[in-house]
């Protein structure tokens, strides 16, 4: 698995964290967009890596960061596993801060769509409030 804080900088899971499930470091904190493919030349995941690399600004904005599951690593596995995902398809899974899966795609998501439901998203409401 490579872990991609987009616009953040790089991070990587603790291992308590690791053991926890992948996702939890990330609970309160970010929101997650899990990208999954069986391997790094799957034509999904890269599209979705180029659609997403000059949306850095508004995924900070938006405290999303990228976590890919690529290829048959025990961390892919464990991260496929926590969100039910196949290993031979690409998935797109934008998690919210709760830990809840918002929104699911076969397909890449246009990052137009990926902001608009992030930013219809109570807590994200609230954010931009308090922003103000």
């Amino acid at each position: 698995m490579r872990t991609t804080l987009i616009g953040l900088g790089l991070a990587a899971l603790t291992t308590g964290a690791a053991m926890a499930g992948p996702l939890d470091a990330y609970r309160w904190r970010s929101r997650v967009l899990v990208l999954s493919a069986p391997d790094a030349a799957d034509a999904d995941l890269r599209a979705q890596r180029a659609a997403l690399g000059p949306m850095r600004g508004g995924a900070a904005e938006r405290d999303l960061v990228v976590l890919e599951a690529v290829g048959t690593g025990a961390e892919a596995r464990a991260l496929r596993a926590q969100l039910s995902l196949p290993a031979d398809e690409f998935r797109a899974v934008l998690v919210g801060k709760d830990g809840g899966a918002k929104l699911t795609a076969a397909a890449p998501i246009p990052p137009q769509t990926l902001f608009a439901t992030i930013d219809a998203m109570p807590m994200r409401r609230g954010e931009m409030q308090e922003r103000r």
